[in-house]
Parts: C-alpha cells; sequence; structure tokens
C-alpha cells in the first residue's frame, strides 16, 4: 500500500464508505508480517518508495515462495527477487503464474500495471562477461519505473568503442558503470560527464583481481569526481541508487 492508497482508506474510513473493523483489518499487515521464519516488511513502499525486494541467495525455495505470495497479495507495485536460480523461479511460477525470469539478471519480477519509465538511466559495461551484473542493475531500475539504455562492452581496452557513443553518455541523468580486471572504465566515463557515476566492481578477472576486489580499490582511488561506489557484484544496489537519484526533483502525483 503505497501513500495514495493510504490516504483514500482513511477517507474512507472517515466518510464510513467502509466500517472501523474492515479498515482495521486491512491495516493490520500494514507494518508487517511475520512468517515465523521472515517478517516481511509491507511499510517499506511508505518508507522508502518501493516494496521489500526478496534476496534469494541462502533462503529455501518454499520460503522464497511464500514470501513471494504474502508480497503480491499485499501490494499493488512490482515485485522484485534477486539472485533466484531458474529452479526456484519455476517453483515460484506455480503460485504466481505472471512472474517473470530474466536468465541474465537472475531476477524474478512480478509485472503490476502500466509501467512507468522516468527519467534516463544508462548502465555501461567494460565487457560481456560483466553484463550478468549489469543486467541486474537494468531489471532493478526498469522495475522501479526509469527509463533505461544499455552500453555494453566498450571497456578501456578498446576506448574507441566508447568514445563513439559519446551522445548516449551525455544523454543520461545517471550512469551505471560495470566493470571487472582492474576497473578502470569507472574513472575514464566520470571524466567525460557532468552527471553521477555509480561504479560497480565485479569479481570478473584473473588471480590478482582477488575476486573484484582490484577493481574496487580502482574506483575508490579514482580520480575522477563524481564517482560513487557499490559493493563488489552488487548490480541491484546501483539500480537501486541510480532510480533514487534519477527522480529527485520529479513530483509524483
Amino acid at each position: 500500500m503505497n501513500e495514495k492508497k493510504l490516504r483514500q482508506l482513511l477517507i474512507s474510513i472517515q466518510n464510513k464508505e467502509i466500517s472501523i473493523d474492515e479498515g482495521i483489518a486491512r491495516l493490520k499487515g500494514l507494518p508487517f508480517d511475520d512468517l515465523g521464519f521472515a517478517k516481511v516488511d509491507h511499510h517499506r513502499q511508505l518508507r522508502q518508495g518501493f516494496p521489500e525486494v526478496v534476496y534469494c541467495a541462502g533462503k529455501t525455495k518454499e520460503q522464497i515462495v511464500a514470501i513471494m505470495e504474502n508480497l503480491v497479495n499485499k501490494s499493488e507495485n512490482n515485485i522484485l527477487a534477486t539472485r533466484a536460480s531458474r529452479e526456484v523461479y519455476e517453483a515460484v511460477a506455480k503460485k504466481i503464474p505472471d512472474a517473470v525470469y530474466y536468465e541474465l539478471a537472475r531476477a524474478i519480477v512480478v509485472w503490476r500495471g502500466e509501467q512507468e519509465k522516468r527519467g534516463h538511466i544508462l548502465v555501461i559495461s567494460a565487457g560481456t562477461s560483466d553484463i550478468p551484473v549489469a543486467e541486474e542493475a537494468v531489471i532493478t531500475a526498469e522495475v522501479m519505473g526509469n527509463r533505461v539504455e544499455r552500453l555494453y562492452d566498450t571497456g578501456v581496452a578498446g576506448i574507441h568503442r566508447l568514445l563513439s557513443q559519446k551522445e548516449k553518455l551525455f544523454a543520461a541523468r545517471v550512469l551505471i558503470v560495470v566493470a571487472g580486471m582492474e576497473g578502470a572504465l569507472a574513472s575514464v566515463v566520470a571524466g567525460l560527464v557532468d552527471k553521477p557515476v555509480i561504479a560497480v566492481p565485479t569479481s570478473v578477472g584473473y588471480g590478482a583481481n582477488f575476486g573484484g576486489l582490484s577493481a574496487l580499490l580502482t574506483m575508490l582511488n579514482s580520480c575522477a569526481s563524481g564517482v560513487g561506489v557499490v559493493n563488489i557484484d552488487n548490480g541491484f544496489g546501483a539500480g537501486y541508487l541510480a532510480s533514487l537519484i534519477n527522480r529527485l526533483g520529479e513530483v509524483e502525483s
């Protein structure tokens, strides 16, 4: 339930369109539902503008299905689950047939109603191997109602590939740069644009990459201004943050 729906509910109670008991019943599950193994936060939509997102890694299929069903039954917004295997998706789809699986992003989405496409987020990957993390960022941002464009395989090993796409770089309101190996692409992009750059280090790389640590340190030590860095392989975090930045200054109806 978003703020608009909550206001409508309170007005309905005030105008005696529904009984007080019915209104209380609807509000009772608003803070959270206790499933025993999980406390599903239904207040997050009101606090942060988007429902709780299900992180599937480490959870059983039964737990994920129960959480997803609870969210779908209580929210009118898009529902997102991250780090989900196809096996998990197939279990979810038995209970929620309209759930959609995005293989590269490892994400499950339940789309609700007409989709917003606000602003302009550009997601850039250094290499093809970085695309799964980039796709997690893309799907997250799209689910949250943003217009998202992709620009893949434009790493510094062939910088002409990036420079040939300057119009796309300049048009974006916020940019997400996903890179493994040494992670230099974020600094290059930030040196070209006057918009926020969210850098995502990936675990792609040979031994001295240390599972993404080298890319993380390069991004943290960037000499370019305007670079913020999320955790290794955290495409979801980048997509969520980009959405918050992208909608700044916009008034929602």
